[in-house]
């Protein structure tokens, strides 16, 4: 025989109170006693009562759901180590709470604004994140004209009604530069994500900068899409130029292990006769031959906070800004002194040259 699932009808007996009082205590809301409260709470803990979320949606017009719409190729989309690391932040905070993530993968455009209007005209959501910010994103108006709530991954560069949860792209990239400049490279390329995604021209940009700060040209960039394929074309067409570089700043770590491989197919050796720097410090970075020197962010706690900060958001509570702990270069083994026989004068006998006294991390393997 199947055991009848406890109701609020059954807390309400137990506790010696009304249903309504139950409900009210039930969700959280003012207008009975705290000892009230208590009793109902401990009567349906004893119960074994649980929230039937279908009953909870319909009282309180809620989906208790989260939306999370990616325009990506799907194909394309599990070999990105950045989603389901900050999936998996999001789920862990929300299966906590009962509650439940939508995703959606869509191509860009109208099919992805398309996807905003239906989960806003079906009621699917409660709240959306925004990631892969574009440089003036249409997503901001959509979205604040739909009236969902958001929290973004990171600050637009555009007036925004919505929080920002944020890490600090360029503290990473100056490092890895730094790192590269002492050990005595002056030829050092960057290839880069999309300039249509502020993650992309922001690194860039940070690139150009600290490269700027030792008085080096920041002619080798190359331009490419976050992806392995991209990262390899963009490799073959850096290592092919006649002012080859001596060491490469990838934007992501993706990039950079592709990029690795087509230099070793090439005969070029890793890291004697090329450095390599990526970006995420992703599981395979620290294990591939040789280890990757790479620029670290806790993608997964990004997932938490910016799940906790929606959800906030949604409760109706005061929501600000929130910046995590900025990106920190890890030192492995794809890095070393270069050997190129034009850079082997001391950077000293250049003041623009001499790298700031700026220590950076480094990890074991």
């Amino acid at each position: 025989m199947v055991k009848r699932r406890p109701t609020i009808a059954d807390v309400a007996r137990r506790a010696g109170v009304s249903k309504g009082a139950v409900s009210y205590a039930l969700n959280g809301r003012p207008g009975i006693a705290e000892a009230t409260r208590r009793r109902i709470l401990e009567a349906a803990d004893a119960l074994g009562w649980r929230p039937s979320h279908r009953g909870r949606s319909l009282s309180v017009s809620r989906a208790f759901t989260l939306g999370l719409v990616v325009a990506r190729d799907p194909a394309l989309l599990g070999s990105d180590p950045f989603f389901p690391t900050f999936i998996a932040g999001v789920e862990s905070l929300l299966a906590e709470r009962g509650q439940a993530l939508v995703l959606q993968v869509v191509a860009e455009g109208e099919a992805e604004a398309e996807s905003y209007r239906r989960l806003a005209r079906d009621g699917r959501v409660d709240g959306v994140f925004l990631t892969d910010l574009r440089r003036n994103d249409p997503r901001i108006d959509l979205v604040a004209e739909l009236g969902l709530p958001a929290v973004t991954l990171n600050r637009p560069d555009q007036p925004s009604p919505f929080p920002a949860v944020c890490v600090d792209d360029r503290p990473g990239i100056q490092e890895a530069v730094e790192h590269l400049v002492g050990l005595g490279h002056t030829r050092i390329a960057h290839v880069a994500g999309p300039e249509e995604y502020l993650h992309g021209h922001g690194r860039c940009e940070a690139f150009r900068a600290a490269m700027a700060e030792h008085g080096l040209p920041a002619t080798l960039v190359d331009v490419a899409d976050f992806t392995a394929a991209g990262g390899m074309a963009a490799t073959r067409r850096l290592l092919g130029s006649p002012d080859r570089p001596t060491a490469i700043v990838y934007a992501n770590d993706q990039m950079a292990i592709a990029g690795i491989s087509v230099a070793q197919g090439l005969g070029i050796q890793i890291p004697d006769e090329l450095s390599v720097t990526g970006y995420d410090d992703t599981e395979l970075a620290a294990h591939i031959h040789p280890p990757l020197t790479t620029v670290r962010q806790d993608v997964f706690s990004w997932g938490q906070v910016a799940a906790r900060t929606l959800l906030a958001l949604i409760e109706g509570e005061t929501t600000a800004d929130v910046h995590l702990e900025p990106a920190q270069l890890v030192v492995r083994q794809s890095t070393a002194q270069s050997q190129s026989r034009d850079e082997q004068s001391d950077p000293r006998d250049n003041p623009a040259r001499v790298p700031s006294p700026h220590h950076s991390p480094s990890e074991e393997t």
